[in-house]
């Protein structure tokens, strides 16, 4: 990875970042209605003071910029409230009240966030909400903008595809998903110089409640333009860039562009170190260029779903032609260098920026890195797998950690060597060194100690604020166990936008596969309001451990049960309520539900991540 830095001397980014400034929330901390704080952006104060020696002076600049909050100015018509969640909340004022554009995370802080702008701008009504794209993040608060009952004749607009999107994300890989996130955003560091300082992208995750309201308005075309309340809106779909679902916007009458979560001030995820679906560096590159061309000579100010605007035409066709060459170069580079033969592990270190980019601020590592989205773009092309038959079938973690520590001539032995390495600066090898020791015998406090002491001198280390968090997570968890609050993000309102074959596959990948080896079973429900309209019958099957499920137009044989229910009730079932208490039509055997259910497990949020 590139070691040179851009210039500390430019102060672009911060005279960016207070431009417009209008007022803060004061105190910088929100509440849930129990009293526990789900946001406290008041504890980054210490940001303020010269960068520390354990944190990286890059890192400190961009948790600075981050950290500052309030309601802003972008033009005439357009305010952004930053600094309340990981993202921004942006407010475009039209004939009879406000557009809300990506309102949080949480219900709480959008509350919080809209309470802001009126203070300032007065009581508007919100009037129509526009999702940027799928991720919760610029859905979860909606209801803090829009309360039960408010929402009546109010136009939600979203590019196509956003629903099914914005719900998967929490089913199929959830748990583990979320897990991994507590690592990834440090919940449960100390905002501090030795712990949390941000994530590169804003500064942390709120923790209130999750939201979602379905659209009505779906964007389905570039080029498609829609007037809400006044306010005219051009849009560019960018499908497979930074989410499954997410579009660019002009607002032509305000020469303001959106450029939704495309183009921010870092290097953004290919694979973010939470867990997903590996998005696609080549057509992020290309949408970016086709929104230079497209979008030309039309606005004067370009604004995100997070960090800053950047303001004059030229400045940003020159930033977005820096963001669009800096996922290409990573894209060609890694498929360059793959087909010469070399792995995900040897690209990531042979890799390094051509120096326009690694000197653009805009450019470095902050959320995104350039050793983990090559690996992602590897990944992405040739899978898990590096071609060389020794990692073919290699042992699982713990086996492998013993025969490590045998080899090294035992516990004692292994850990003097590893302590030898950190003393000799190579602290990557030692914490794997370390890492095999722990897992040979996770009850060995020294070893843990040890590694908890490497894994902290690599986090101050880090450039990227994720990496960062990855590592003192770990640190913390090594010495004290799992701990730290976890974001909840199921809720009814989640649960309702959930398809019917989505509910099922959340029971399919839920069933005890060995337990359910022996058993042979046929459920059919037969919807009230399927998507095809009333009286669709679904049939499930139970066979070899496996739970499927198909629409069955007249069934050849009959199931051994059949339920006729609507998705509402089906819910209901789910989470435990009886047939007969939802009222469900029942023909057949009813032990054949229980029977189903008595396969399904609950997963355990909490796993270990640093110890077996």
């Amino acid at each position: 990875m590139s070691e040179s830095l851009p210039s500390f001397e430019d102060e672009t980014d911060f005279e960016n970042a207070d431009r417009g400034f209008l007022g803060a929330l004061v105190p910088g901390v929100v509440t849930a209605g129990d009293g526990r704080v789900v946001w406290d952006n008041d504890g980054y104060a210490f940001l303020d003071a010269e960068c520390p020696d354990t944190a990286h002076p890059s890192l400190w600049r961009q948790g600075r910029l981050n950290a500052r909050q309030g309601l802003y100015e972008v033009t005439e018509g357009i305010y952004q409230v930053r600094g309340l969640d990981l993202s921004n909340m942006t407010l475009v004022e039209g004939e009879r009240g406000v557009v809300v554009i990506d309102p949080l995370i949480s219900v709480e802080t959008a509350e919080a966030a809209l309470a802001l702008y009126r203070e300032h701008r007065g009581a508007r009504p919100v009037t129509a909400v526009i999702y940027t794209h799928s991720h919760g993040d610029h859905f979860g608060g909606v209801r803090g903008v829009l309360p039960h009952g408010a929402e009546e004749g109010v136009p939600i607009l979203a590019p196509a595809g956003f629903l099914e999107h914005a719900v998967s994300e929490n089913v199929y890989a959830g748990t583990a998903m979320t897990r991994r996130a507590s690592y990834m955003y440090g919940v449960g560091l100390p905002k501090s110089p030795a712990g949390q300082i941000g994530v590169g992208l804003g500064q942390a995750t709120s923790t209130g409640t999750i939201s979602l309201i379905p659209p009505t308005v779906d964007i389905t075309e570039t080029g498609q333009e829609e007037t809400v309340d006044g306010v005219r809106i051009v849009f560019q779909l960018t499908p497979g860039t930074e989410a499954p679902a997410e579009m660019n916007f002009l607002f032509p009458d305000h020469r303001a562009l959106c450029l939704a979560e495309n183009a921010t001030h870092t290097l953004h995820n290919v694979l973010t170190l939470r867990g997903a679906v590996v998005r696609d560096a080549r057509i992020w590159a290309h949408y970016l260029d086709e929104a230079i061309e497209f979008f030309h000579g039309r606005y004067d100010v370009a604004f995100a779903s997070h960090h800053w605007p950047t303001w004059g035409h030229d400045a940003v066709v020159e930033f977005l032609a820096g963001q669009r060459d800096l996922y290409a170069y990573l894209h060609d580079q890694t498929l360059r260098l793959l087909n010469e033969g070399h792995t995900g592990v040897e690209i990531a270190e042979l890799i390094e920026l051509p120096p326009a980019l690694a000197r653009a601020w805009h450019g470095r590592g902050y959320y995104g890195s350039l050793s983990h989205n090559t690996k992602a773009i590897y990944q992405r092309y040739l899978g898990w797998y590096d071609g060389n038959p020794a990692h073919l079938w290699e042992h699982p973690p713990v086996e492998l950690a013993r025969r490590y520590v045998e080899v090294a001539g035992g516990a004692a032995e292994a850990l003097a060597k590893a302590r030898r390495y950190v003393e000799d600066g190579d602290l990557r090898f030692a914490a794997t060194l370390l890492d095999h020791v722990v897992f040979a015998d996770p009850g060995d406090e020294e070893a843990k100690a040890a590694l908890a002491g490497v894994y902290e001198r690599l986090g101050y280390g880090a450039e990227n604020a994720t990496w960062r968090n990855f590592y003192l997570r770990g640190a913390q968890e090594l010495r004290e166990g799992v701990t730290g609050e976890m974001v909840d993000t199921t809720n009814p309102e989640m649960a309702m936008a959930l398809t019917v074959p989505m509910l099922l596959d959340s029971v399919a990948i839920s069933i005890d596969g060995p337990r359910a080896w022996d058993d042979d079973l046929t459920i059919d429900l037969v919807l009230t309001d399927g998507p095809t309209g009333a009286g669709e019958r679904r049939r499930l099957t139970l066979h070899n451990g496996a739970l499927t499920h198909r629409v069955v137009a007249e069934p050849r044989t009959p199931a051994g049960l059949a339920l006729t229910l609507g998705k509402v009730q089906l819910l209901g079932l789910l989470a435990g309520r009886d047939l007969q208490e939802l009222g469900v039509g029942v023909e057949g055997d009813p032990a054949l539900l229980g029977r189903l259910f008595s396969y399904v497990t609950r997963s355990e949020p909490r796993f270990p991540i640093v110890t077996p």
